[in-house]
């Protein structure tokens, strides 16, 4: 019989019911300071790493090979014969191929790393997904596939009040050159089928740019009915506005809002908004 784990990684932006009540693990991503290293949601909230930006702009990396370590250990230890890691994207991070490399040093139990090519409430998606299919006992390789079938299903759209973050990061993947700093543009960011940035509409200013979210989040309840997140970074009063405005939009099945993890956060700087859809049907 399958006994059938799930993990993830911290830039999930699951909340911590999520991961008690569908029993998800997890592996912190680390934020390093100068300093100190930290574990993301573990020894270092969002909060902190937005106030500390001001003075410092930390580095970020994958989970410790030592806690990657761990949770196969723990993993076998609990008798689990199967294991679904579902992580940010391989174009973001290096998480995914760590995870890989690592996984196959523990033959007793059949992984199955499942790169998102997303991150935040998006990827997270796909984590409540497999953890649900696992509670109905759907079988591994059912699960799997579902997963991939999943992928067209769910976008993102990311207001970024600035690209200093992004660029000091190195994550600015394809939106670099399409911005113009002294005109005031403001880029529309999505992810590609590659799972890297790229720049999906382009605005003058931060108002126009929370419409451009509204018409793309329009587009996609036009033709279907969505779940909706309504994320921020450092932005938690743009985002009740934004929330607010969006929960009047027809077709949404479910809404929900909440902020991203730190370690996403140090990428970004404090001002993001972002839309995330699950289109249902």
């Amino acid at each position: 019989m399958e006994k059938i784990a799930v993990f993830t990684d911290s830039a999930s932006d699951l909340n911590d019911n999520d991961y008690k009540k569908h029993n998800i693990k997890f592996l912190p991503l680390q934020i390093i300071y100068e300093n100190k290293t930290y574990k993301d949601k573990i020894d270092i909230d969002a909060s902190t790493v937005y106030e500390n930006l001001k003075n410092e702009i930390p580095k970020t990396s994958l989970p410790s090979g030592e806690s990657i370590d761990k949770l196969f250990k723990d993993l076998i230890k609990d008798g689990y014969t199967h294991a679904i890691g579902i992580l940010i994207s391989g174009g973001l991070s290096g998480t995914f191929n760590a995870v890989k490399l690592m996984s196959q040093e523990y033959p007793e139990i059949e992984t199955f790393v499942f790169d998102s090519k997303t991150l935040s409430v998006a990827q997270g998606a796909f984590v409540k997904k497999a953890a649900l299919m696992v509670e109905a006992n759907v079988p591994f390789t059912d699960i799997c596939k579902n997963l991939e079938d999943l992928r067209p299903q769910i976008d993102t759209y990311y207001y970024v009040d600035t690209l200093e973050y992004l660029i000091q990061g190195g994550r600015i993947g394809k939106v670099q050159g399409t911005i113009g700093k002294f005109l005031n543009i403001k880029p529309i960011i999505s992810i590609d089928n590659d799972g890297v940035y790229y720049t999906i509409e382009k605005a003058r200013g931060k108002n126009q740019a929370y419409n451009k979210l509204y018409s793309l989040l329009k587009n996609d309840l036009s033709k279907n009915t969505c779940n909706v997140w309504v994320m921020h970074g450092g932005a938690e009063a743009e985002c009740t506005k934004i929330y607010n405005t969006v929960k009047t939009f027809d077709n949404i099945n479910n809404i929900y809002t909440g902020q991203i993890s730190p370690s996403l956060g140090v990428h970004t700087g404090p001002g993001l908004i972002g839309i995330c859809v699950e289109r249902l049907d």
